[in-house]
Protein backbone atom coordinates (compact mmCIF):
# COMPACT_ATOMS: atom_id res chain seq x y z
CA UNK A 1 0.00 0.00 0.00
CA UNK A 2 1.44 3.79 -1.03
CA UNK A 3 1.78 6.50 1.59
CA UNK A 4 -1.53 8.59 2.07
CA UNK A 5 -2.08 11.62 2.33
CA UNK A 6 -5.21 12.31 4.09
CA UNK A 7 -7.55 15.80 4.95
CA UNK A 8 -10.43 16.39 6.77
CA UNK A 9 -12.47 19.75 6.11
CA UNK A 10 -15.77 21.09 7.75
CA UNK A 11 -16.90 23.29 4.40
CA UNK A 12 -19.33 25.36 6.11
CA UNK A 13 -21.86 24.25 3.50
CA UNK A 14 -19.60 26.04 0.50
CA UNK A 15 -21.02 29.41 1.42
CA UNK A 16 -19.36 32.90 2.87
CA UNK A 17 -20.87 35.87 4.29
CA UNK A 18 -20.20 38.90 2.35
CA UNK A 19 -21.08 42.92 3.13
CA UNK A 20 -20.69 42.56 6.65
CA UNK A 21 -22.85 39.27 6.61
CA UNK A 22 -25.74 40.83 4.79
CA UNK A 23 -25.46 39.35 1.10
CA UNK A 24 -23.76 34.95 0.71
CA UNK A 25 -21.60 33.89 -1.46
CA UNK A 26 -20.61 30.26 -2.89
CA UNK A 27 -17.09 29.42 -2.11
CA UNK A 28 -16.95 26.51 -3.87
CA UNK A 29 -15.20 27.28 -7.06
CA UNK A 30 -12.14 28.32 -5.11
CA UNK A 31 -13.12 25.49 -2.81
CA UNK A 32 -12.49 23.06 -5.30
CA UNK A 33 -9.05 24.59 -6.77
CA UNK A 34 -7.49 24.86 -3.35
CA UNK A 35 -8.57 20.83 -2.20
CA UNK A 36 -7.22 19.73 -5.54
CA UNK A 37 -4.24 21.78 -4.83
CA UNK A 38 -3.72 19.95 -1.43
CA UNK A 39 -2.59 16.56 -3.30
CA UNK A 40 -5.02 14.74 -0.82
CA UNK A 41 -5.72 10.49 -1.73
CA UNK A 42 -8.85 10.96 0.49
CA UNK A 43 -10.84 13.92 1.69
CA UNK A 44 -13.45 13.96 4.54
CA UNK A 45 -15.77 16.59 4.45
CA UNK A 46 -18.51 17.98 6.44
CA UNK A 47 -21.68 20.10 6.19
CA UNK A 48 -21.46 19.49 2.85
CA UNK A 49 -25.12 20.46 0.91
CA UNK A 50 -26.25 17.82 -0.68
CA UNK A 51 -29.40 20.41 -2.39
CA UNK A 52 -30.66 23.69 -1.45
CA UNK A 53 -33.06 25.10 -3.40
CA UNK A 54 -32.94 28.82 -2.12
CA UNK A 55 -28.98 29.23 -2.72
CA UNK A 56 -29.72 27.98 -6.24
CA UNK A 57 -31.47 30.20 -6.93
CA UNK A 58 -30.27 33.28 -5.28
CA UNK A 59 -26.04 32.90 -4.92
CA UNK A 60 -24.32 33.56 -8.07
CA UNK A 61 -22.75 30.43 -9.73
CA UNK A 62 -24.58 27.66 -7.42
CA UNK A 63 -23.57 24.16 -8.65
CA UNK A 64 -26.65 21.95 -10.34
CA UNK A 65 -25.04 19.09 -9.11
CA UNK A 66 -24.54 18.19 -5.51
CA UNK A 67 -21.30 19.56 -3.58
CA UNK A 68 -19.55 16.44 -3.61
CA UNK A 69 -20.00 15.80 -6.97
CA UNK A 70 -18.59 19.05 -7.96
CA UNK A 71 -15.98 18.91 -5.73
CA UNK A 72 -14.84 15.25 -7.19
CA UNK A 73 -14.62 16.89 -10.55
CA UNK A 74 -11.20 19.48 -12.04
CA UNK A 75 -11.32 22.26 -13.69
CA UNK A 76 -12.01 20.60 -16.85
CA UNK A 77 -15.04 18.68 -15.78
CA UNK A 78 -13.34 15.66 -15.79
CA UNK A 79 -13.41 13.73 -12.41
CA UNK A 80 -10.28 13.47 -10.34
CA UNK A 81 -11.75 11.42 -6.93
CA UNK A 82 -15.13 9.39 -6.61
CA UNK A 83 -17.13 10.26 -4.20
CA UNK A 84 -19.84 9.28 -1.78
CA UNK A 85 -22.43 11.28 0.31
CA UNK A 86 -24.37 10.74 3.69
CA UNK A 87 -27.51 12.82 4.66
CA UNK A 88 -27.41 13.81 8.51
CA UNK A 89 -30.03 16.97 8.12
CA UNK A 90 -33.22 17.29 5.85
CA UNK A 91 -35.30 20.55 5.44
CA UNK A 92 -37.99 21.85 2.96
CA UNK A 93 -35.68 23.42 0.62
CA UNK A 94 -32.94 20.89 0.51
CA UNK A 95 -30.49 18.70 2.51
CA UNK A 96 -26.97 18.42 3.98
CA UNK A 97 -24.35 15.86 5.27
CA UNK A 98 -21.07 14.64 5.06
CA UNK A 99 -19.26 13.47 2.11
CA UNK A 100 -16.02 11.66 1.12
CA UNK A 101 -13.66 12.25 -1.48
CA UNK A 102 -10.99 9.52 -2.51
CA UNK A 103 -8.29 8.90 -5.34
CA UNK A 104 -8.63 4.83 -4.89
CA UNK A 105 -12.05 2.98 -5.76
CA UNK A 106 -15.11 2.91 -3.19
CA UNK A 107 -15.70 -0.75 -3.39
CA UNK A 108 -18.44 0.07 -0.38
CA UNK A 109 -20.58 2.55 1.52
CA UNK A 110 -23.05 2.89 4.04
CA UNK A 111 -24.50 5.60 6.67
CA UNK A 112 -25.57 5.81 10.14
CA UNK A 113 -27.86 7.99 11.85
CA UNK A 114 -26.49 9.24 15.18
CA UNK A 115 -28.70 11.71 15.57
CA UNK A 116 -29.16 12.21 19.71
CA UNK A 117 -32.30 14.66 19.57
CA UNK A 118 -34.34 16.12 17.14
CA UNK A 119 -32.62 19.75 17.16
CA UNK A 120 -29.70 18.32 15.97
CA UNK A 121 -29.10 15.77 13.06
CA UNK A 122 -25.68 13.66 12.98
CA UNK A 123 -24.94 10.90 10.72
CA UNK A 124 -21.76 8.87 10.35
CA UNK A 125 -20.48 7.59 6.30
CA UNK A 126 -18.43 4.87 5.78
CA UNK A 127 -16.32 4.28 2.75
CA UNK A 128 -14.59 1.15 2.32
CA UNK A 129 -11.39 2.26 -0.56
CA UNK A 130 -9.36 -0.62 -2.20
CA UNK A 131 -5.70 0.41 -1.85
CA UNK A 132 -3.48 -2.48 -3.72
CA UNK A 133 -6.17 -4.69 -3.02
CA UNK A 134 -5.98 -4.05 0.59
CA UNK A 135 -9.78 -2.46 2.11
CA UNK A 136 -9.05 0.68 4.36
CA UNK A 137 -12.27 1.46 6.48
CA UNK A 138 -13.26 5.22 6.20
CA UNK A 139 -15.50 7.01 8.69
CA UNK A 140 -16.64 10.49 8.46
CA UNK A 141 -17.70 11.82 11.74
CA UNK A 142 -19.32 15.04 12.21
CA UNK A 143 -20.38 14.55 16.14
CA UNK A 144 -22.95 16.66 18.32
CA UNK A 145 -22.28 20.08 20.19
CA UNK A 146 -23.49 18.42 23.79
CA UNK A 147 -21.24 16.39 25.12
CA UNK A 148 -23.31 13.95 26.52
CA UNK A 149 -24.34 13.44 23.01
CA UNK A 150 -21.47 13.10 21.85
CA UNK A 151 -20.55 10.39 24.07
CA UNK A 152 -23.23 8.55 23.08
CA UNK A 153 -22.42 9.30 19.08
CA UNK A 154 -18.72 7.80 19.64
CA UNK A 155 -20.51 4.80 21.55
CA UNK A 156 -23.02 4.06 18.38
CA UNK A 157 -19.56 4.56 16.15
CA UNK A 158 -17.27 2.12 18.48
CA UNK A 159 -20.16 -0.58 17.79
CA UNK A 160 -20.44 -0.55 14.20
CA UNK A 161 -16.82 -0.22 14.02
CA UNK A 162 -16.29 -3.52 15.46
CA UNK A 163 -19.72 -5.13 13.64
CA UNK A 164 -17.80 -3.77 10.32
CA UNK A 165 -14.23 -3.72 10.26
CA UNK A 166 -11.76 -6.48 10.93
CA UNK A 167 -10.00 -5.78 14.49
CA UNK A 168 -6.54 -5.82 12.45
CA UNK A 169 -7.90 -3.88 9.44
CA UNK A 170 -6.58 -0.25 8.59
CA UNK A 171 -9.06 2.66 9.68
CA UNK A 172 -9.50 5.73 9.78
CA UNK A 173 -12.04 8.01 11.36
CA UNK A 174 -11.82 11.78 10.84
CA UNK A 175 -14.03 14.64 11.13
CA UNK A 176 -15.26 17.56 13.18
CA UNK A 177 -15.28 15.91 16.11
CA UNK A 178 -16.55 19.02 18.49
CA UNK A 179 -14.26 17.42 21.43
CA UNK A 180 -12.90 20.66 22.92
CA UNK A 181 -13.24 19.09 26.18
CA UNK A 182 -10.81 15.87 25.00
CA UNK A 183 -13.25 13.87 26.22
CA UNK A 184 -13.48 11.16 23.33
CA UNK A 185 -9.58 10.58 22.34
CA UNK A 186 -8.77 7.81 25.32
CA UNK A 187 -12.49 5.88 24.48
CA UNK A 188 -11.76 5.59 20.96
CA UNK A 189 -7.72 4.69 21.41
CA UNK A 190 -8.90 2.07 24.08
CA UNK A 191 -12.27 0.47 22.16
CA UNK A 192 -10.45 0.68 18.33
CA UNK A 193 -6.86 0.66 19.05
CA UNK A 194 -6.65 4.23 17.20
CA UNK A 195 -4.48 6.55 17.37
CA UNK A 196 -4.72 11.06 16.70
CA UNK A 197 -2.68 11.73 14.02
CA UNK A 198 -1.79 15.07 15.90
CA UNK A 199 -0.89 14.16 19.03
CA UNK A 200 1.53 11.03 17.94
CA UNK A 201 3.32 13.65 15.36
CA UNK A 202 6.44 15.00 16.01
CA UNK A 203 5.08 18.53 13.57
CA UNK A 204 2.71 18.97 16.30
CA UNK A 205 3.44 21.50 18.95
CA UNK A 206 5.17 20.47 22.16
CA UNK A 207 2.41 19.31 24.62
CA UNK A 208 -0.73 19.79 22.31
CA UNK A 209 -3.45 16.84 22.46
CA UNK A 210 -4.63 18.20 19.37
CA UNK A 211 -4.77 20.67 16.04
CA UNK A 212 -6.16 23.85 16.17
CA UNK A 213 -8.67 24.26 13.54
CA UNK A 214 -11.68 26.94 14.84
CA UNK A 215 -11.37 29.76 13.99
CA UNK A 216 -10.42 29.58 10.86
CA UNK A 217 -8.34 33.36 10.89
CA UNK A 218 -6.98 32.52 14.39
CA UNK A 219 -7.47 29.26 15.04
CA UNK A 220 -7.74 28.12 18.83
CA UNK A 221 -10.51 25.47 19.60
CA UNK A 222 -9.51 21.84 18.65
CA UNK A 223 -12.57 20.81 16.92
CA UNK A 224 -11.19 18.68 14.12
CA UNK A 225 -9.17 15.31 14.40
CA UNK A 226 -7.86 12.22 11.99
CA UNK A 227 -7.78 8.76 14.04
CA UNK A 228 -5.08 6.12 11.82
CA UNK A 229 -4.97 2.26 12.72
CA UNK A 230 -2.50 0.65 10.69
CA UNK A 231 -0.29 3.71 9.54
CA UNK A 232 2.96 5.84 10.86
CA UNK A 233 2.50 9.69 10.98
CA UNK A 234 4.95 11.70 8.94
CA UNK A 235 3.17 15.18 9.26
CA UNK A 236 0.22 16.78 9.86
CA UNK A 237 -0.54 20.19 9.58
CA UNK A 238 -3.30 22.92 9.76
CA UNK A 239 -3.78 24.93 6.76
CA UNK A 240 -4.16 28.63 8.19
CA UNK A 241 -4.31 32.32 6.85
CA UNK A 242 -6.46 34.73 4.93
CA UNK A 243 -6.80 32.51 1.82
CA UNK A 244 -8.45 29.38 4.06
CA UNK A 245 -10.76 31.58 6.24
CA UNK A 246 -12.34 32.61 3.17
CA UNK A 247 -13.78 29.50 2.86
CA UNK A 248 -14.64 28.13 5.83
CA UNK A 249 -14.85 28.91 9.64
CA UNK A 250 -13.33 25.95 9.84
CA UNK A 251 -9.58 25.55 8.80
CA UNK A 252 -8.74 21.91 6.99
CA UNK A 253 -6.46 19.39 8.63
CA UNK A 254 -4.16 17.36 6.74
CA UNK A 255 -1.72 14.13 7.45
CA UNK A 256 0.87 12.51 5.76
CA UNK A 257 0.61 8.65 6.64
CA UNK A 258 2.60 5.73 5.99
CA UNK A 259 1.39 2.15 6.02
CA UNK A 260 2.80 -0.26 8.29
CA UNK A 261 4.43 -3.66 7.65
CA UNK A 262 2.16 -6.08 7.30
CA UNK A 263 -1.24 -3.93 7.54
CA UNK A 264 -3.84 -5.86 6.18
Amino acid sequence: MPSLRVATYNIHKGVAAELFGFRRAATLHELRRRLHELKADLIFLQEVQGRHDRHARHIKHWPSESQEVFLAHGAQLRPVFESAYGRNANYLHGHHGNAFLSRFPILRRDHLDVSDHVLERRGVLHCVVGIDGIEVHCFVIHLGLLGSSRERQVAALIAWIREVVPPSGPLLIAGDFNDWRHRLSDTLRQALDVHECWSTSQTSQAGSRAARTFPALFPWLQLDRIYQRGFAVEQVKVLQGSAWSRLSDHAPLVADLRPLVGAS
